[in-house]
Formats: C-alpha cells, sequence, structure tokens
C-alpha cells in the first residue's frame, strides 16, 4: 500500500505522524510525509521519503506572524499563511503519487486540500485529529477561546454557539477553499466544522480516558492513542545534559513551544520562579535570543531536548498546552503546569484538570510570584503526584500505533 500523510503545523503537529509513518512503513507500506521543507531533514533522519509543502522562508513567515497566538486571530492567520496557500501543492503531490486502488491519504487536521483528490480520483482519507478540541459536541464539549458557553448548560444553548462558531469558521476558509476547488473543476465545500472528518475514517490520536467520544462525534471516528513519537533515538542529545541531572534534585521543565519565537517574557518570569522557590530549572526553546543572557547556577538552556529522555526525571513541566507535549508529561507521570494562549490549548488544560494531574495559569497571570506558588503547591501535592504516576501507568504505545496502522490499512478496503 502506498500512503501519502499530510502534516501541516509545528514540530508538535508534524512529529505525530513521523511516529505514524515509522510504523507503517515498518509494516510493509510505502510511506511519502509532504510537510514544510522546514522539516526536510527530519523526515529523512526518520527514514521516510519527503515531499515540500512550502518553503522554509513560507514557514518563518507562519511562525514570525504575531497573530499565531493570538486566542482570537490565530485561525485567521493560519488559514491565510499556512492553509490557503498549501491547496495546490496537496493536489500536485496526489496527482504525482497515487496508484489507483492502493494509495491513502493520512491527512492532518488542516490538510483541507487532500479531500480535492478523494472527490476527483476516489483516493480514501483517513482525517486525523490529534486532540479532542476537533470534535465540537453538544455533550462534554471542547473548552476554547470565545466559546463562552459553559459545560453545564443546555445542550440547544451548545448547539447555537457551535452553529455561530461554524459560521464563523466558514467566513475565513471557504473563500480560499472554494476557490481552489472552483479552480479544479469541483462543487463548493460547505460546513467547515464537520466535513474537515474524512467520510472514510476519522482517526483520534488520543486514548478515551483523556478524550472521552461523545455520542455526537462522527460514527466513522476510531480512537486509538498517543504517538509519542519525540525524536528520540535520532537526535543526539547535549553533551552535559546528563551531568546536569545527575548533579542535583529534579528540574522543572520550561517550554513555550517549538515555534513560540516570543518567549521572552515566558523565560524571565521562569527564571524568577525558580530563583523564588530554589529550584533548578531547563529552558526550552530553539530561539537563544529569548532566553535570558546570563542564567544562575542551576538554570541550564537547551534548544531541543526529546521529552522521554529528560521529564521522567523532572519535577514538573512548565509549558504552554500542546496536546503532544501534554502527552510527553502524561507518560512522564509528573504535575502540569500551563499557559494556554491559542489554538487547542485551552482545552488541553481543561483535560489536564479533569484529570487531576495540574493547573495553569493565563497569559496575564503568568508571573513569577504566581508561577512559584503554584510550582510549590503541585509539587508539594502527594496525591496529585500519585494520581499522575497512575497516570503514566495507563501508557500502551506499541497497542495504540499498532491499532493506528491497523484503521489506516482498513481505509482502503472500506471505500
Amino acid at each position: 500500500m502506498r500512503i501519502l500523510i499530510y502534516a501541516m503545523g509545528s514540530a508538535g503537529d508534524v512529529h505525530p505522524f513521523l511516529g505514524l509513518g515509522r510504523a507503517l512503513q515498518a509494516r510493509g507500506h510505502e510511506v511519502f510525509v509532504a510537510t514544510s521543507a522546514f522539516f526536510e531533514e527530519l523526515v529523512k533522519r526518520a527514514g521516510l521519503e519527503f515531499r515540500a509543502l512550502g518553503t522554509v522562508a513560507d514557514f518563518e513567515r507562519v511562525q514570525g506572524d504575531p497573530h499565531i497566538w493570538h486566542p482570537r486571530k490565530a485561525l485567521a492567520s493560519v488559514v491565510k499563511n499556512a492553509v490557503d496557500p498549501s491547496y495546490e501543492a496537496i493536489l500536485e503531490i496526489a496527482k504525482e503519487l497515487h496508484l489507483p486502488g492502493q494509495t491513502v491519504i493520512v491527512a492532518s487536521s488542516l490538510a483541507w486540500g487532500s479531500f480535492a483528490a478523494r472527490d476527483l480520483w476516489g483516493i480514501p482519507i483517513v482525517s486525523v485529529h490529534l486532540a479532542p478540541s476537533l470534535f465540537v459536541s453538544e455533550y462534554r464539549q471542547p473548552v476554547l477561546h470565545g466559546a463562552p458557553v459553559p459545560q453545564n448548560a443546555p445542550r440547544w444553548m451548545k448547539r447555537t454557539q457551535w452553529w455561530a462558531a461554524g459560521r464563523v469558521v466558514d467566513f475565513l476558509v471557504l473563500p480560499g477553499l472554494n476557490r481552489f476547488r472552483k479552480s479544479v473543476g469541483l462543487p463548493p465545500a460547505r460546513n467547515m466544522l464537520h466535513s474537515w472528518h474524512s467520510p472514510d475514517r476519522v482517526l483520534a490520536l488520543f486514548p478515551d480516558w483523556f478524550g472521552p467520544p461523545q455520542p455526537d462525534w462522527p460514527q466513522q471516528t476510531r480512537i486509538t492513542g498517543f504517538p509519542m513519537f519525540d525524536e528520540a533515538g535520532i537526535r543526539d542529545l547535549p553533551g552535559d545534559l546528563a551531568d546536569f541531572l545527575d548533579g542535583g534534585e529534579a528540574p522543572v521543565i520550561f517550554t513555550p513551544g517549538s515555534a513560540m519565537d516570543r518567549g521572552h517574557s515566558f523565560f524571565d518570569e521562569a527564571v524568577k520562579a525558580l530563583q523564588m522557590t530554589g529550584k533548578r530549572g531547563i529552558l526550552l526553546s530553539r530561539f537563544p535570543d529569548t532566553i535570558p543572557s546570563h542564567l544562575p547556577e542551576g538554570i541550564r538552556h537547551y534548544p531541543f531536548v526529546p521529552f522521554s529522555q529528560v521529564l521522567p526525571r523532572a519535577a514538573a513541566l512548565v509549558y504552554h498546552g500542546g496536546v503532544g507535549t501534554c502527552a510527553q508529561a502524561l507518560q512522564a507521570g509528573i504535575p502540569h503546569l500551563l499557559q494556554p494562549m491559542a489554538h487547542d490549548q485551552l482545552d488541553t488544560l481543561s483535560r489536564v484538570r479533569d484529570l487531576c494531574v495540574g493547573d495553569g495559569l493565563h497569559p496575564r497571570q503568568f508571573k513569577a510570584k504566581r508561577i512559584a506558588a503554584m510550582l510549590d503547591r503541585l509539587i508539594g501535592d502527594t496525591a496529585l503526584k500519585q494520581r499522575a504516576r497512575e497516570i503514566g501507568t495507563r501508557f500502551r504505545v506499541k497497542e495504540w500505533m499498532n491499532e493506528s496502522c491497523r484503521v489506516i490499512e482498513e481505509a482502503i478496503t472500506k471505500r
């Protein structure tokens, strides 16, 4: 079987698809990964075939838009700068690589251009959603910025909220998408809040205890589990990391996300909080200019470390709320402190709270005194830490990945 993977987004969005691609390749399939040229070297290090969706400059332009982290402006920025320009490239890659009757497309949540390949050539599509926030519901609904209806509201009120949200999404998405569809002779798309789910199969890459399925989720959804790919084994560790970890108490890890190039305040407050608590710390960012120029003793900066290599030895993780980062902390069995900014991050915080393994501070609250107080509370909470360790024992990564591969393999026989 030939499998075309379209992975759009930052490193946290791309990593799961590389793990999935490697597993599919190990099962004898031919796998191509189409993603930003920014990730070309990583895809090839993972041993997978690469196709480019945009240039490195394109990726950096998207990343450099300050609206990308705004709770209400982020979607418009992503659609304009990343999604709209992807349609033609997605279709051209599918045209190049399609083997009739032998091809399946595995499409990330934003790879809407892939549906044109389904409509034109009948290629089955597996939509892959990394987070439960991609499933609107009148029951346990995702917690999103700009969605004010509470969980305990009546279903009709939630339904009205999602109708209004759908109108906003359609206003942002459909003009560009339907111009593209018209140019290739296809009818217009409608109702994006539901039509980003493939009719063939929807794969939810999280376990049901993290995102319990709701009665109104698409019937073709299959929930498996977190993929947990983090570049371990294909990237060298910093030379002094082991000595640092061995040299004192477990550090607190801080990261605002792989694409956050405006983390100056995040790291300034992190350093102050660590000094207030007397704790050691590791600051993770590939943007060195966001790190304070003179770090105190006991605090280190690294551009990148695979989470699986450091979180099991950490006291806590302070992060932005990306679901992949959340999964790594859940597996490590440590407390979470979130600073949600946009996208699915507020929903991640709601699920961390549901699991009773952490808490969060919104950006305006993310100040050293409050960070220090919350870290002391979380790290000192014996019941919370026991709960976090129990959650870590639920991980069945190999079983989850095998089931994810099986769902994709079935897609070609179900059309």
